[in-house]
């Protein structure tokens, strides 16, 4: 099987170095709009293919994995799907509502799969929550807390063409709410603060949000991201039930310690960022990438799961701008 991979900056060179270890890929094609960049990355994971995005597409890929900028996405994946090939894409998808509705309706006018990259729907932990959920294990959910904070700030030049905190951190936690639940999100009422650099305020954006979700059937969910968070990486979700409690990410690495006499617990090296904290789930999500390529599974993730994500986000940054509640049918349009 041979795929493309299209964008090799952080995110992208992870995703080459795991795909050129993935059993069941002969050839792994490297583009990026700088073509000698693509050639260095190609050269460092001694692969043989490189060069230009129209080059890879004129190599008859299986599929290809889109994980360049922002910007970029929507028209990259309406050229991979139009040449009839299957397509994995790093959110978002487009960085606002009308931008992704387009690009979900051409990529549906095609018959070409989609599967987009939440990779939380791939973590064990995220996976066996899921199941203790949906066996009853749990009883009905009254509460849920979802937290997404970054062990530092991403460089200042990001922030401007990232949608902000909503859009760009707690998606995440938005369509996994979305997954592990199967309930759809009615309302929101969301706020930010700034208490770190100027360069989020600068940008409209905040470095610290919260927003409180109701459910449609009643459940309220509380969602937290920041980009402070020193203690290292975490990313947590716990879902509070009549029968029971499960915590996910809840572990020796997690970055929290305890005021509690006589605990040690964790006591393991804090998580660093988001590829070490989804190592496992960045593998798994491309594992079954391939399966769609290859025609023998339907896309997990397609864009219809990013524009409802997306809709809570939009929700949420409205309401922190405006201070009031916002239904999510206001932002569908």
């Amino acid at each position: 099987m041979r795929i493309g991979l299209i964008g090799v900056g952080r995110i992208g060179a992870m995703h080459a170095a795991n795909l050129r270890d993935l059993p069941g890929i002969d050839d792994l094609y490297i583009a990026d709009a700088d073509v000698d960049l693509a050639r260095a990355s190609a050269d460092k994971l001694g692969v043989s293919g490189a060069g230009s995005v129209q080059e890879l597409l004129a190599s008859s890929p299986d599929g290809v994995v889109i994980a360049a900028p922002t910007n970029t996405h929507a028209d990259l994946v309406t050229a991979v799907a139009q040449a009839g090939v299957a397509v994995f894409c790093e959110k978002p998808l487009a960085i606002d509502v009308p931008g992704t509705r387009a690009a979900v309706e051409r990529v549906a006018a095609t018959g070409t799969p989609l599967q987009m990259g939440f990779q939380r729907r791939f973590d064990p932990g995220y996976r066996a929550a899921r199941e203790r959920l949906r066996s009853g294990e749990l009883g009905w959910l009254h509460s849920i807390l979802a937290c997404t904070l970054d062990s530092e700030p991403p460089p200042a030049a990001y922030i401007p063409g990232s949608g902000g905190i909503f859009r760009d951190c707690s998606v995440h936690d938005f369509d996994a709410i979305r997954w592990l639940t199967g309930a759809e999100v009615v309302e929101v009422r969301a706020v930010g603060a700034n208490r770190g650099a100027s360069f989020f305020a600068e940008a409209g954006d905040v470095d610290t949000g919260q927003a409180l979700l109701t459910l449609e059937d009643g459940t309220l969910v509380t969602t937290v991201a920041t980009r402070y968070n020193g203690g290292g990486h975490d990313v947590r979700t716990e879902l509070h039930g009549s029968r029971g409690t499960a915590v996910i990410g809840l572990s020796d690495r997690t970055p929290m310690t305890s005021t509690e006499r006589d605990v040690t617990w964790p006591s393991g090296s804090p998580y660093v960022g988001f590829a070490d904290r989804f190592k496992e789930a960045y593998v798994a999500e491309l594992t079954a990438f391939l399966e769609v390529a290859a025609g023998r599974a339907p896309s997990p993730c397609g864009g219809e799961d990013a524009l409802e994500a997306l809709y809570v986000a939009e929700a949420c940054e409205l309401s922190r701008r405006d201070g009031r509640p916002v239904r999510i049918e206001e932002v569908r349009g």
